[in-house]
């Protein structure tokens, strides 16, 4: 495992060796431009695992992706060894369907501090509420980005994100009610505290989103991948392409459905992921917006 070699996966060529803000948020980008969110290792009969060689060989030398506890703990890992102070922090990922914060702490995330300032650094959410930038731990400030504006606001030692997008314009008009579509503008997407974890802490987490029929990541197949101006997604056989702010306040949402004989091609030309196994692709509705 080096360095050399994981940049060489995200096309990264800046320096490594100033731990500045700007430096941190040029790496962040190019590894969520290069390396995708997904979940594909469950839907075609591979186990995903927390040791670190595994994810390192996984995103790095087959090219995968992964999903938080994959794409931040590697991403923790190189941000360490380039010198920055960097924990795990946990948090609780709300549902939009239930309209509540999950009772089991499954996401993984980065806290890195530069200058005395602590930013969360999250390169593992996927589709429209992955952040692009690492965002300052500051309660109730509105932090712009490109896919809208985010904020943390903390109350009695929890934090919580949310996010606020833009309208949406979905020129295939058959989706236009689609359960994957988010109808709220404001979104909470989750809560943490500021209590340092270790991977150890994500175990159980681990086994049982891979595993449990009330996960989510067991009732939809997953790839996201953001893009220089927005994001794509293929979920079940549905992709999705959105192009942020593409006029004014307006974001375009372009949907396909795809056949099974186009899973795999798409896949490679849309994520750049060839796949070992076959994969079994799934959309049970509800639990999941984009």
């Amino acid at each position: 495992m080096n360095l050399e070699e994981y940049f060489a996966r995200t096309g990264y060529k800046g320096s490594t060796e100033k731990q500045d803000l700007e430096t941190l948020t040029d790496i962040f980008q190019h590894h969520i431009r290069a390396v995708p969110f997904e979940n594909l290792s469950i839907h075609c009969g591979e186990k995903i695992t927390l040791e670190l060689e595994h994810v390192y060989n996984k995103i790095v030398r087959r090219k995968r992706g992964g999903w938080c506890m994959e794409n931040n703990q590697l991403l923790g890992w190189v941000l360490k060894g380039l010198g920055y102070e960097t924990s795990f922090l946990g948090a609780y990922v709300f549902n939009p369907h239930q309209n509540a914060y999950a009772t089991l702490m499954t996401h993984l995330v980065v806290k890195v501090v530069i200058d005395g300032k602590a930013y969360i650094v999250d390169g593992g959410f996927g589709v429209s509420y992955q952040m692009w930038q690492p965002m300052e731990l500051v309660s109730g400030k509105d932090q712009p980005q490109a896919p809208g504006v985010f904020r943390f606001t903390e109350k009695n030692g929890v934090w919580y994100l949310e996010k606020m997008r833009r309208k949406q314009y979905i020129p295939n008009q058959s989706f236009s009610n689609s359960d994957l579509l988010e109808k709220k503008e404001c979104r909470k997407v989750y809560m943490f505290s500021l209590e340092p974890r270790t991977v150890e802490d994500f175990r159980f987490q681990c086994t049982y989103l891979q595993t449990s029929p009330d996960s989510l990541f067991t009732k939809k197949s997953i790839c996201a991948l953001q893009t220089t101006d927005g994001f794509r997604a293929l979920i079940g056989w549905t992709l999705t392409e959105t192009t942020y702010n593409y006029k004014e306040n307006m974001d375009l949402v372009e949907f396909v459905t795809l056949e099974d004989e186009e899973v795999e091609k798409t896949l490679k030309e849309k994520f750049n992921i060839t796949l070992e196994r076959k994969l079994v692709p799934i959309n049970v509705k509800g639990s999941y917006t984009i």
